[in-house]
């Protein structure tokens, strides 16, 4: 669940206050984020979904790769998704001014208003070393 710190201010989605959630893609084809509009701070709310990309989990050259640009958020449960290819974030760094190997992505949301919250998925798919039996089941 992201909770932004500012209003109107881009912001990289955080697992607890400061830990921004950059996700290795080195076993995986692709990345897709997926971002809903769930409490509202006032009129508007989640106004732009973007893919960031780095050369290291410490954000390194974070670099904004794609962007749904302006999103016309009217109504909570509204939601966009966002995907990138390991194809093209490699293509995008290799053909920076300055050729950047990138190796994480994240997701950055921005939000009308600091009380608004957005809960955001991320998904990696095209695993190159497949396995059976990861998910597991609780029972309480």
């Amino acid at each position: 669940l992201h909770a932004p710190a500012d209003a109107a201010t881009e912001q990289s989605v955080k697992s607890g206050a400061t830990t921004t959630t950059w996700q290795a893609m080195r076993d995986y084809d692709g990345f897709a984020a997926v971002a809903m509009w769930v409490t509202d701070g006032g009129s508007g709310g989640l106004i732009e979904l973007s893919i960031y990309a780095a050369t290291d989990a410490s954000a390194s050259n974070a670099t904004e790769i794609k962007t749904t640009g302006a999103i016309a958020a009217d109504a909570l449960g509204d939601y966009t998704v966002l995907e990138v290819s390991a194809e093209e974030v490699n293509d995008l760094g290799r053909g920076a001014a300055t050729p950047l190997a990138f190796t994480h992505l994240t997701a950055y949301v921005d939000c009308t208003h600091d009380d608004d919250e957005v809960a955001v998925t991320y998904i990696q798919y095209g695993a190159k070393r497949p396995t059976s039996g990861l998910t597991a089941e609780t029972i309480a």
